[in-house]
């Protein structure tokens, strides 16, 4: 597939959202609503579960399946609201001690006037700030789109991976194209000059691995491998290498 054909796919109809990897990797999910400070973003799912013998805490940006389902959950651009609650729920699995994994797939996070009133830059910032500094494991995979700061918001981990016919960009083709043309035309042009790919993010150093079978029962297995590898490491350990990761992107 051409680059902008990967992301047309990743907007597909009938794609695995967040809650069918939550529903087909983890048991015993239990799901937590709220921000604790205005209200709860049904675009973005948390909460505790189990992967295999393992209490972890799961974050999903979630689209919706059927017309209901994406009006439900917003398409997937989550508000303030939405970035909050992940990031308390990110905090609670610190004290707690539970690695955190996160399901990414949002055209970016939502830009209207009362999201920029509640405060949309400063919530997205604030879980790039935390997660820096996050002690314990974070695993991102972004699933499916991963547009913009809305994808990044959950995307600061110890580990980055992509399913193979995903995409993560700073900015969506047709909108580079918008920027730099004035038309969206030319979206195909802008999409091979943003480098969106998981082939060529993977030989940037930005992503850490290529999924080419996206199955949960696959995923399972794999998952498991890194958090056990991941919860071997100290506190001073993880946040170093989180450091070192995004200080050396691109050198």
């Amino acid at each position: 597939m051409t680059d902008i054909e990967i992301v047309r796919n990743a907007r597909g109809i009938g794609r695995r959202t967040s809650i069918d990897y939550i529903e087909g990797i983890f048991t015993d999910f239990m799901e937590l609503s709220g921000d604790r400070l205005f209200g709860d973003d049904k675009a973005v799912i948390g909460g505790i579960a189990f992967l295999k013998d393992i209490p972890v805490t799961v974050i999903g940006i979630e689209k919706g399946k059927d017309t209901g389902g994406r009006i439900k959950h917003n398409f997937g651009s989550a508000r303030p609201e939405g970035y909050r609650k992940a990031l308390r729920l990110m905090k609670q699995a610190e004290k707690f001690k539970r690695p955190v994994i996160c399901f990414v797939d949002t055209a970016g996070a939502y830009c209207d006037v009362e999201s920029e009133e509640h405060g949309q830059g400063r919530a997205i910032a604030e879980n790039l700030y935390e997660m820096s500094d996050l002690k314990t494991p974070i695993l991102s995979i972004v699933i499916g789109e991963g547009g913009s700061g809305g994808a990044l918001a959950l995307s600061h981990g110890d580990k980055i991976w992509m399913i193979d016919d995903a995409y993560f960009s700073v900015v969506s083709p047709e909108s580079c194209s918008n920027i730099l043309w004035k038309t969206t035309d030319k979206a195909d042009v802008a999409a091979r000059a943003l480098g969106l790919t998981a082939q060529k993010l993977y030989s940037l150093g930005i992503i850490d691995k290529i999924i080419k079978n996206s199955d949960p029962e696959y995923l399972l297995d794999e998952i498991y491998k890194e958090i056990v590898g991941l919860s071997k490491k100290s506190s001073k350990e993880l946040l170093d290498l989180r450091y070192e990761k995004f200080r050396t992107i691109g050198y």
